[in-house]
């Protein structure tokens, strides 16, 4: 097929997609989306399908383990199933007699999305379900090793379809095999892109024409601090350092610990399978052998990333990820940025102060806007961070790729896509969510006269400043 062929094809897709969703639009009750948004959960949540899909996004794409990734699947999507149940998304939404305004739900139309290799299944999903649980249509176009995946995870969606008399066209995906050029007509005729993964799409979404929501680069760093409870943070990291062997943009990349516990942190940290290395230059060598991340270690268990890196036999046998010693910032210094594997960079703080200033730095040079994380008993430096780093999010005293993209224990909506603000470029600064999803329409209508006069607005003022 040649690329006028490829084009074709995609529009055609484009206006199967427009027309499915306008039947789905017309006549529309919150009960039908809502049936839509639980057969495409019920499809990914199913347990033998769920371990299906883990089990081929593994082989596939070459990223993560399958045991983590069921967990992720069953996870991630019963949490947004829990957070939009009940929503109203159809329909009047507010009828306001004060404003004379009434509020009426609509559908963006069809979403386009593009989503990444690391979360192959997890991410369509997402996406699909806030896309259906609004009244939208959405095609999907998968990383070049995601195609397997999202092809499964659609058989399973069309099937659940089937059963409660669902249009297939609601879900579609571009067809195999991938390029950018599908890509961008599939983003360019779309009604709303939803965009996640690298920064390089992301660009290509927020330029492509339609209105996008993308999101930024991560690079977690977390603060530990003098106060925290040391067993608690190091267990807390490692968990979610170790997830799905670090695929997740909110696994911690760097840890930032203060010069008072830093002893006894790093103790902690073995008894949890953390292995501190001294030797960065033999790491940053072995990581980046061309200047790019070694495909050998990008997330991979535990022993291949140790053999990769050339430490068999030089690190505890129980070791989980590496804890790699450095000072360096920036650029030059490639242990900073994201690494997407079991390795972080560990900074040595001279107090609490110090440490916020190295995290400052390390956000300034990547992952501006995503997410920082602290372990502390002073909630008041929490806080503090919220007011003055450039981030969207303060993560206390949890693993932070578990509570960043919402968790059964804390308020954040559940999703694989975190907005990072202006800091991060990008134009949402709370997780992707069903709001994402949808518009409305407002009915206007004339109300009795509301106008100030000058003297209330302004007599504040001039009592300050003068007339």
């Amino acid at each position: 097929m040649n690329a006028h062929d490829d084009i074709t094809q995609v529009e055609a897709i484009m206006v199967r997609a427009k027309a499915a969703q306008e039947a789905f639009e017309r006549d529309a009750t919150q009960e039908r989306f809502d049936r839509a948004a639980e057969a495409a959960a019920w499809a990914i949540m199913e347990p033998s399908r769920n371990r299906t899909l883990a089990e081929l996004a593994v082989e596939t794409t070459g990223l993560g383990n399958v045991p983590d990734k069921i967990t992720k699947n069953h996870r991630k999507t019963l949490g947004l199933m829990r957070d939009i149940k009940g929503v109203q998304t159809c329909g009047v939404l507010s009828d306001d007699p004060a404003t004379g305004i009434t509020e009426i739900a609509r559908p963006v139309g069809v979403v386009g999305a593009v989503v990444p290799s690391t979360n192959p299944a997890a991410t369509p999903a997402n996406n699909i379900i806030n896309a259906l649980k609004c009244g939208n249509s959405v095609v999907v176009a998968p990383s070049p090793k995601g195609v397997a995946s999202c092809e499964r995870l659609f058989a399973y969606i069309h099937a659940e379809f089937d059963k409660i008399g669902l249009d297939h066209d609601l879900v579609q995906m571009i067809p195999a095999p991938g390029s950018k050029a599908k890509t961008q007509a599939m983003m360019e005729l779309a009604d709303r892109v939803i965009c996640t993964g690298s920064q390089n799409n992301v660009h290509r979404a927020q330029t492509c024409g339609t209105p996008a929501v993308a999101v930024g680069a991560g690079n977690v760093t977390t603060i530990v601090d003098e106060t925290a409870d040391l067993a608690a943070a190091a267990a807390k990291i490692t968990a979610s350092k170790t997830f799905d062997n670090a695929t997740s943009c909110s696994s911690e990349n760097s840890m930032i610990v203060v010069d008072a516990v830093y002893d006894d942190f790093i103790a902690a940290l073995a008894k949890e399978g953390g292995a501190r290395v001294t030797d960065e230059a033999a790491i940053v060598a072995a990581l980046w052998p061309d200047g790019h991340l070694n495909r050998s270690v990008i997330a991979q268990d535990a022993d291949k990333m140790i053999a990769a890196l050339g430490l068999s036999g030089q690190v505890p046998d129980d070791t989980k990820f590496l804890a790699v010693e450095t000072a360096g910032i920036g650029p030059d210094h490639p242990l900073s940025g994201e690494k997407l594997s079991r390795v972080a960079a560990l900074y040595r703080a001279t107090d609490y102060e110090n440490a916020r200033d190295i995290a400052a730095r390390i956000l300034d040079y990547q992952g501006a806007g995503h997410s920082l994380g602290i372990h502390t008993a002073l909630d008041g430096r929490a806080v503090e961070l919220g007011r003055a780093m450039p981030t969207c999010r303060v993560i206390v005293n949890q693993a932070h790729t578990f509570a960043t993209g919402g968790s059964f224990t804390n308020g954040m909506p559940f999703s694989l896509s975190m907005g990072c603000g202006s800091w991060g470029g990008n134009s949402i600064d709370d997780n992707l969510h069903w709001k994402h999803f949808i518009q409305s329409t407002k009915i206007v209508r004339e109300i009795p006269p509301n106008e100030p006069a000058v003297d209330d607005i302004f007599a504040d003022y001039w009592s300050v400043a003068g007339q």
